[in-house]
């Protein structure tokens, strides 16, 4: 039977796994679908493609991959099947063909990452696995201003962890660059852009998180841009306030 290729949607909590890529000896997203895969299949591997890795504890609202399968089930009954036999914090939200030369990683026009900090005196016990404690009150205003520096194309090599293997151009276009308060203490930082480098956006964070306690003008952000030095700016957040929010493909 001729395979098909389809376009999977997932949602995880991260904090039980290290990281979305397979290796060696650890628990991952990865690995646990893709053994899912090899089942209904009679034991045939079934690689899957995602959009991009996540690190260990990161989690995702809506991580996408694609694979290849010859099995002839409805779009439907693959997220039934896949999430009967997937653990509880691995889910399967959509799954949809789609052409045979579709690439969930190169085929990406937008991605959207959310950041959770919570901002309050004392730490709440249920929310330690999926944000980062702050208990220092932070200046939202200042955090803003410095996100508006963040949006454009720009080189973020600044921005991109030292220990990074990327060695072609660190260059980014940032659409969208928020941060707002909600009425639990919860700050939300939201990007979306085209890419993003190795820990790009928890050192955003970092940073933001120095700004809004007055360590760091706003402008550290614009003179990291221009200076390209990733000394100048604040430490990488935690990896549990860090969400995958949304991938976006181009319609064609």
């Amino acid at each position: 039977m001729r395979k098909m290729r389809y376009l999977a949607l997932m949602s995880y909590d991260g904090t039980n796994y290290h990281g979305y890529q397979i290796q060696p000896d650890q628990r991952t997203i990865q690995q646990e679908v893709e053994a899912v895969l090899k089942r209904m299949h009679k034991g045939q591997t079934i690689k899957i493609v995602a959009s991009g890795r996540t690190d260990a504890g990161v989690h995702a609202l809506g991580q996408a991959f694609h694979f290849d399968s010859d099995l002839d089930i409805p779009e439907i009954r693959w997220v039934r099947a896949l999430n009967a036999q997937l653990p509880e914090d691995i889910v399967v939200l959509s799954v949809i063909g789609v052409s045979g030369d579709f690439h969930a990683r190169f085929d990406v026009a937008e991605k959207w990452y959310d950041y959770h900090i919570y901002n309050s005196a004392i730490a709440d016990p249920f929310k330690r696995h999926y944000s980062a404690h702050v208990s220092h009150p932070l200046n939202i205003g200042a955090m803003q201003k410095a996100c508006e520096y963040l949006v454009g194309t720009h080189d973020f090599t600044a921005f991109c962890a030292t220990n990074s293997n990327v060695t072609d151009s660190k260059v980014r276009t940032i659409y969208q660059a928020t941060c707002k308060k909600t009425a639990d203490n919860m700050i939300v930082f939201s990007v979306s852009g085209n890419g993003f480098l190795y820990n790009m956006v928890r050192i955003i964070v970092g940073t933001l998180i120095d700004i809004g306690y007055g360590r760091k003008s706003p402008t550290v952000i614009k003179e990291a841009l221009v200076t390209l030095d990733r000394n100048t700016l604040g430490k990488t957040a935690p990896a549990k306030g860090l969400y995958l929010k949304k991938v976006v493909y181009n319609k064609n």
